[in-house]
């Protein structure tokens, strides 16, 4: 693999824009790793990126900081999503869904648990065989999960899931897509919009007990949410209600055949699971960047960024920073205070961390329990194009043996 090299030419934009070419997608960290000895850069194009752990975190609590970072007005959309909405109306959105959201989170872990059992039950085997962690496990389990919650119907499963797909593209940077993603992506958008109106409809006419009818629906003085801020927040939840917690397992899962120890010692702890989903949030994390813009000149690191820049949060770049992670190229599934940027920070914290936290959890110690002498077919394996929602866009492992559920491998 081509690594960077570290004479002085290499501009903190040469440098990001190696990273986000799909060659490195195996491994960004040599780029990042030379964008942290400049925490706040300032970028050709005029953009402002940060790398830096504490810098990083000042600012997603910063409230000069707006989390607004859309094309000009002509080319937005009616109504922002929450993830890019600020106070007031960020705090009315997500306190619309977390009234909804949590409630049906809490006491999943055995339902979650059973899926995880059903898909694997699908694959034992006393002789050697593959399985695809991405397609057979990763990808299958975050999608049953958020569309059983938001009430999305199992045959329309597969055609959501080919929108979400398609959509995530429209996450990276723009300079990095060409015009025919481009062009792609918008059709993706209007047809996500029309089977949304479809199903917000359906549950309209019927409702039930699920999330989307209870936005729909609710009492509360705050409620229901407003129908095209409806549509907006539902589509959002469908897909960073799953994509991400897709390249949380894989890359978890990476991670531990990497690093057979760590395996070993999952196998026969099963409490292990809580720190080491933390520290491949923390080494390998499925969001690598984010995006905010400023409300005011913000005085940091030694330099001004001044009012209306936008700046890119480089979160996976924080995640490996020396200044607050010790050895942070290592990974240390029980690492102790570990601060890490995985779900974001500040107001816009994650909204679904509790969710995806348990779905990694037990996905991977179901993986460390039942597959015996488990390799990967392929390293590294292919990667996604995206870039920043990084992770492989398959995993073959290889085993000896797929236990039954019955505690043994």
């Amino acid at each position: 693999m081509t690594t960077t090299s570290a004479t002085p030419q290499h501009t903190a934009a040469e440098l990001f824009a190696q990273a986000l070419r799909h060659e490195h997608r195996p491994n960004p960290y040599p780029h990042y790793e030379q964008l942290l000895r400049e925490p706040i850069a300032r970028m050709d194009d005029g953009n402002w990126l940060a790398t830096g752990h504490r810098e990083i975190s000042l600012l997603l609590r910063d409230p000069r900081i707006s989390a607004d970072r859309l094309p000009p007005p002509q080319q937005r959309p009616i109504r922002k999503s929450l993830l890019v909405e600020d106070p007031p109306k960020h705090d009315q959105l997500r306190q619309l869904v977390s009234r909804q959201f949590v409630p049906r989170v809490m006491g999943m872990r055995d339902h979650i648990d059973k899926l995880v059992t059903d898909l694997l039950d699908a694959h034992i085997s006393e002789q050697p065989g593959h399985l695809d962690v991405v397609a057979d496990l990763a990808y299958p389990l975050p999608v049953t999960v958020i569309c059983e919650l938001l009430g999305v119907p199992r045959e329309d499963e597969s055609l959501f899931g080919s929108l979400a797909r398609r959509l995530t593209r429209g996450l990276d940077p723009i300079d990095t897509q060409t015009e025919d993603e481009i062009r792609e992506l918008q059709e993706t958008r209007a047809e996500l919009q029309q089977y949304l109106e479809g199903l917000i409809a359906r549950h309209d006419a019927a409702p039930g007990g699920d999330l989307l009818s209870g936005l729909m629906h609710s009492q509360h003085p705050e409620g229901p949410m407003d129908p095209i801020d409806l549509r907006v927040t539902l589509g959002l939840l469908l897909i960073a209600g799953h994509e991400t917690t897709v390249n949380l397992i894989a890359n978890g899962t990476l991670a531990l055949l990497r690093h057979p120890d760590a395996l070993a010692r999952l196998r026969t702890d099963p409490d292990l699971a809580t720190p080491l989903v933390e520290e491949v949030l923390r080494y390998d994390p499925p969001v690598q960047m984010s995006g905010r813009s400023t409300l005011a000149d913000i005085d940091i690191a030694g330099t001004t960024i001044p009012k209306g820049s936008r700046i890119r949060l480089l979160l996976a770049a924080g995640n490996r920073d020396p200044q607050r992670f010790a050895d942070p190229d290592r990974f240390v599934p029980d690492r102790a205070d570990n601060a890490h940027l995985g779900f974001g920070g500040g107001i816009h914290y994650c909204i679904g961390a509790t969710l995806a936290r348990a779905e990694a959890q037990i996905a991977l110690t179901a993986l460390a329990r039942r597959l015996a002498s488990p390799g990967l077919v392929a390293d590294p394996p292919p990667y996604r194009e995206n870039a920043i929602l990084r992770g492989p866009e398959s995993l073959p492992v290889s085993f000896t043996r797929l236990s039954p559920d019955n505690g043994g491998a």
